[in-house]
C-alpha cells in the first residue's frame, strides 16, 4: 500500500508521491517512495494527458527531473503512434473480403439490384 500526495504549480505541472506504508499506515522504510509526473498537452482534439515515472529520492530531485521525464514520456508517445500509423498503413485490405471497403457487404439478407 501506499500514501498518494499531491504537488502542483496549479498551472500545467503536478507530482505525486506514493510513500509505501505499512497495513496499520505507518511508514514502510523497506520500500523505496515513487515519484509519477503528470501535465496535459493541447492538441487539435483537445487536452493530452501525460504520465511518466520519475526515478528520484525526494522531491527535490523529482522537482528537477521532471521536464526530462515528461519529454521522454512525450517523445515514447510520439514514437507509439508513428508505429501505430506504420502498421495501419501496412495492413493488407482483401477485395471481396465481407464488410470491408471494396468488397461486398456482410451479413444481412437485403440485396442491392
Amino acid at each position: 500500500m501506499y500514501r498518494e500526495e499531491n504537488y502542483t504549480d496549479l498551472k500545467v505541472a503536478s507530482i505525486r508521491r506514493l510513500v509505501p506504508v505499512s497495513p496499520d499506515g505507518s511508514p514502510d522504510a523497506t520500500r523505496r517512495q515513487k515519484f509519477i509526473g503528470q501535465t496535459h498537452l493541447m492538441s487539435q482534439v483537445g487536452p493530452l494527458p501525460v504520465q511518466c515515472d520519475i526515478e528520484a529520492a525526494d522531491l527535490e530531485e523529482a522537482l528537477r527531473k521532471f521536464p526530462q521525464a515528461i519529454a521522454k514520456a512525450v517523445e515514447d508517445m510520439m514514437e507509439d503512434a508513428k508505429e501505430r500509423r506504420r502498421q495501419e498503413s501496412s495492413r493488407i485490405v482483401v477485395p471481396g473480403a465481407g464488410g470491408l471497403p471494396g468488397g461486398p457487404p456482410s451479413g444481412g439478407t437485403i440485396g442491392l439490384t
